[in-house]
Parts: structure tokens; C-alpha cells; sequence
């Protein structure tokens, strides 16, 4: 199938373009950051964001979802007026606390875990793991750039599975390694997104440099890139990542597989 990972020894990833990927994970199949509106502009404060590209799928298209990993819920190349109408038939989503509040959904802070039953028996642990939207301290990022969140899956005879959301710091990548590393799959937002009007124009989210260095911090066997297409605000992509991880030697770990649809 194309765009699937058929190695055994990794859980099924399928990505569609921005931050949208869906996981299959435990018999349980998890959508992140879902984004399927149609190119065009999308108003946010103080101007615009311009996607450049439609997702490979819509919604109706992706068959069972069982919950949203919401990164946040503020900026809508992470969650667009789909998503949110798709947040509508989805059991759980888990997002930031402030996410939960405004959105009526399950909010995770720092290292707060939920279990989940799977169909077959046995219970999914997702834990909400930090992530800060831009360079510097999350004090003086998140009164810009809003708050933010990454997850891990873990699950008895299950790999781990990290998420990281919309992060630019590799000292939260760092705190996430120390205790759950090594990672089996690391679906790391990357694109490198850059602002003049914020923080000197530096990448609010991983570059593509550091998505190759976030991918040794945690010692991820396979690293799935998510962000890095489809919005005009994304500063690097494809060919980016995959010289950024040939020059650290980790090309191997790289799966940059896109699926033309889900049959």
C-alpha cells in the first residue's frame, strides 16, 4: 500500500499532508492535528496563513477514528474548521489544557498520562510531554505562539511512539529522551515556519537540522516527518530534511513515504 510502512516492526503511519497523520497504534487508530480545508488564506492575528496544498484524504475517507492528538487548537494550520467539525464525531481528544477548556476536550499537562482500553484487552498510556511553539523559555514564547502539546504512546508489547507537536526546543526533546528513550517511531513536526515579526524570524517549529538531532536525542529507529508541506510559511521541506539527515548520517531513519489514498 502505498505510503504505509510494512515493516513488522513499526505501527502503521499514513500521512496527509501539514501536521495531519493517522497512527494505528494498540488496535487503536489515532489522527493528529487534522487539517483538511481547501487551499486559500485563513485569517489569524495580525494577518494570514496561506495553504499552498489539499490533504491527500478528507475526512470521510479516513474510516475510524478512535482520538485526536490535538497539538492546539489556536492557529489553523493545526486544527482548521474541518478538523474542528471532525472533532465532533471523534470519542477523545487530547490536547493542551487550554485547548480542553475552549474546546470541551480532554487537556493533558506536562507528564499527565490517560489510559486507554484496546479492543483485544490491555489498555494505551498517553502521556502529554512538553513542547514549547518557538525559541527561548515557554514564559516568553507562549504569550506569542499559545500553548502547546506533544504526546508519547506507550503499551505493554507496544513500541513507543512519540509525537512532538508544534516544538522548537531541543532541550524539551532532551526531557522527553531521558524517559522514554529510545523511541520506536518519531513523528516529529518540523518545516521550519518563520515569522519576521516574531522572535528575530527563527523557526518556530524544528528545522530540518533539528529534527535530525531531535531524532539522535531520543535514538527514534524511525522518524516520520509531519509540517513541512502545504502552508507557505513552512521555510523548508522535503529536500531539506532529507540533507539534513544525510549529512548527520541518519538517513536510514528517515521515512518520508505519502500515501496517494488509503485503499
Amino acid at each position: 500500500m502505498p505510503g504505509i510502512s510494512t515493516s513488522t516492526d513499526h505501527v502503521p503511519v499514513r500521512v496527509f499532508g501539514g501536521p495531519t497523520a493517522l497512527v494505528e497504534y494498540g488496535g487503536l487508530r489515532f489522527l493528529t492535528d487534522p487539517t483538511f480545508d481547501a487551499p486559500g488564506d485563513y485569517p489569524v492575528p495580525g494577518g494570514s496563513l496561506t495553504k499552498t496544498a489539499p490533504a491527500s484524504a478528507a475526512p470521510d475517507e479516513l474510516g475510524r477514528i478512535d482520538v485526536v492528538l490535538l497539538s492546539h487548537d489556536e492557529h489553523p494550520d493545526n486544527l482548521d474548521n474541518s478538523g474542528r467539525a471532525l472533532l465532533a464525531d471523534v470519542p477523545l481528544t487530547l490536547t493542551t489544557p487550554g485547548g480542553g477548556r475552549r474546546l470541551g476536550a480532554r487537556g493533558l499537562a506536562d507528564w499527565e498520562s490517560i489510559e486507554l482500553d484496546r479492543p483485544g484487552g490491555g489498555t494505551v498510556t498517553v502521556t502529554g510531554v512538553p513542547a514549547i511553539h518557538g525559541p527561548g523559555p515557554r514564559e516568553e514564547v507562549e504569550p506569542f505562539t499559545g500553548q502547546v502539546v506533544g504526546f508519547v504512546l506507550t503499551g505493554d508489547g507496544l513500541p513507543t511512539v512519540y509525537v512532538s507537536g508544534d516544538n522548537a526546543s531541543l532541550d524539551a526533546v532532551k526531557e522527553i529522551a531521558e524517559r522514554f528513550g529510545p523511541v520506536d517511531t518519531a513523528i516529529l513536526f518540523a518545516g521550519a515556519p518563520r515569522f519576521t515579526i516574531l522572535f528575530d524570524n527563527a523557526p518556530i517549529v524544528l528545522d530540518s537540522a533539528q529534527a535530525a538531532e531531535a531524532a539522535e536525542i531520543l535514538g527514534a529507529r524511525r522518524v516520520v516527518p509531519v509540517h513541512y508541506d502545504s502552508w507557505a510559511h513552512f521555510t523548508e521541506g522535503r529536500d531539506d530534511l532529507l540533507a539534513a539527515f544525510t549529512a548527520a548520517g541518519l538517513l536510514d531513519r528517515l521515512d518520508l513515504a505519502k500515501p496517494d489514498n488509503l485503499n
